[in-house]
């Protein structure tokens, strides 16, 4: 008897140890799950980096003599144009070629013909790179017997990602036999991943110094933040729940019939033949967030009826419908359209000078959140200008962990949702420093080459000396002196300069 009476006795204390122990469990799960909604307004913690694209090594100055004209086109959108001219600069670096302006092809995406000129300070594009590259806005004339005559760049169509070499052999030899070469398309052309921090710095100098919009988009798009922070903080949503994406993810079930075959279609004539089935593509992510799925996320997350939100979109497919949840949820939303007082934008909204009023406004905004960063060129910009530019808050959604919890609401069970969302939400980094693991972008996490550590234990993490302009400066042959230097502010509305 009293040997059964031990036996239960061991029985019920580690039933009881068991519970304990789950109940723990279960509390320190609760408790990483949370998450602070007032800490998110303010910038990521940085671990001592601070952004810092100058040379920390021997860079000498474009020398007088080059070895001829390198022209390229830039095509797609705003943003694939941007990441092409930051790589036809490095080109250009690489060959020792003199630069002409990039060419941006706008007309057969945009329906806008503002040119690099439209968009860009061109005048501050060319100072900035005084230390890198010659760039001139034309082929200059051939004057030969008094007659003038327009060399003729020779046309080389490069290939996707095209490794240094390529630039150093192929395209120089064409270039020193033609004296100018021509390249396009030029979008993903030369390879992300290059293993010379030099020259992802370049990169970095031209992307976030060098390219600066023109006066009047920058202050069109520092009204609208000052509107918008005039009452507070603000959220910036890149909603890419639109019909190329959509045809791209192969997501169509959701939609009525007629809607579908307009997606289908769509998808038929701009992109490759692929079997796509929608319940595999949502099962694991890869379809775009709806409108109302965005809204859960945040509501889950703890943020409420009264956050300011700005969307950053293009015409929405599916109708308002779509729509009337999220705007249930969060009723605050605004675009640039209803914040532009200067009716410019309204006249042409889908071009470049709307891209690009939504491109700062977004990377100003207090958090940043992309709802798609598949192959998204403006969230995938965005995430890495915003963490250069202090890192900024973004949310950035596992769309794969959370497609299983969104398919069970969608079958009645709701028990516990908002406790997963808050638990697969845990997984960002919310905007800190982080080492790039494939296939996230250069162009969206150029950590660590374009930050250094003022008391950094590592040499190649050290920032580079105060005087670093100073220096380049002197090894000029002909420039400027003007004072520049790199810096970041929070507070800062305008993007920073070198």
């Amino acid at each position: 008897m009293f040997g059964k009476l031990s036996f239960a006795v061991i029985v019920l204390v580690i039933c009881t140890v068991s519970l304990l122990s789950t109940v723990k469990s279960n509390t320190r799960s609760i408790s990483r799950s949370e998450i602070n909604v007032d800490a998110l307004w303010d910038t990521a913690a940085s671990g001592g980096w601070r952004p810092s694209s100058a040379p920390r090594s021997d860079w000498p100055p474009p020398p007088a003599e080059t070895n001829g004209y390198l022209r390229v086109r830039c095509n797609g959108g705003l943003n694939q144009q941007r990441s092409a001219i930051c790589n036809a600069v490095l080109a250009a670096r690489i060959m020792n070629a003199t630069l002409v302006l990039p060419e941006l092809d706008a007309n057969s995406f945009w329906h806008d013909d503002s040119g690099f000129h439209g968009v860009y300070d061109v005048e501050h594009f060319i100072k900035s790179l005084r230390y890198d590259v010659r760039i001139v806005e034309s082929i200059p004339e051939d004057r030969k017997n008094g007659k003038a005559k327009k060399m003729k760049a020779f046309q080389i169509r490069p290939p996707r990602d095209a490794s240094v070499s390529w630039y150093t052999t192929d395209a120089l030899a064409k270039m020193k036999e033609h004296g100018a070469i021509y390249l396009t398309p030029f979008s993903h052309r030369l390879a992300e991943e290059i293993d010379n921090p030099e020259y992802q710095r370049l990169r970095c100098r031209v992307n976030y110094h060098a390219l600066r919009f023109k006066p009047h988009i920058m202050e069109l798009s520092n009204s609208i933040v000052n509107r918008l922070r005039a009452q507070g903080h603000f959220m910036a949503i890149h909603l890419r729940f639109e019909m190329d994406m959509l045809s791209f993810a192969g997501c169509f079930d959701i939609f009525t019939p007629e809607e579908q075959r307009v997606l289908k279609k769509y998808r038929e004539e701009n992109f490759a033949p692929k079997k796509l089935v929608y319940s595999e593509r949502r099962a694991i992510g890869k379809c775009p967030l709806t409108p109302e799925e965005v809204g859960l996320i945040l509501r889950s997350m703890g943020f409420d009826n009264s956050t300011r939100i700005y969307l950053a979109a293009g015409e929405l497919f599916g109708g308002d419908g779509f729509m009337k949840p999220f705007r249930s949820l969060f009723p605050r939303l605004e675009n640039h359209i209803s914040l532009d007082t200067s009716g410019e934008l309204g006249k042409n909204s889908r071009g470049l000078v709307g891209s690009a009023v939504d491109y700062m406004v977004c990377l100003l905004s207090d958090i940043f959140m992309p709802t798609y960063d598949g192959p998204s060129n403006f969230a995938n910009n965005l995430l890495g200008h915003r963490l250069y530019y202090g890192f900024r808050t973004n949310i950035i959604p596992d769309r794969k962990a959370l497609a299983p919890i969104f398919i069970e609401r969608e079958k009645g069970h709701t028990a516990g949702f908002e406790e997963s969302v808050r638990h697969a939400m845990q997984n960002t980094n919310f905007g800190g420093p982080h080492k790039r693991v494939q296939p996230e972008s250069f162009y969206t996490n150029s950590w660590s080459e374009c930050f250094c550590q003022m008391s950094a234990a590592n040499p190649a993490d050290r920032c580079p000396p105060d005087n670093v302009l100073d220096i380049l400066d002197s090894q000029l042959t002909t420039g400027g002196n003007d004072d520049q230097e790199e810096s970041t502010s929070s507070n800062s509305t305008s993007v920073i300069e070198k």
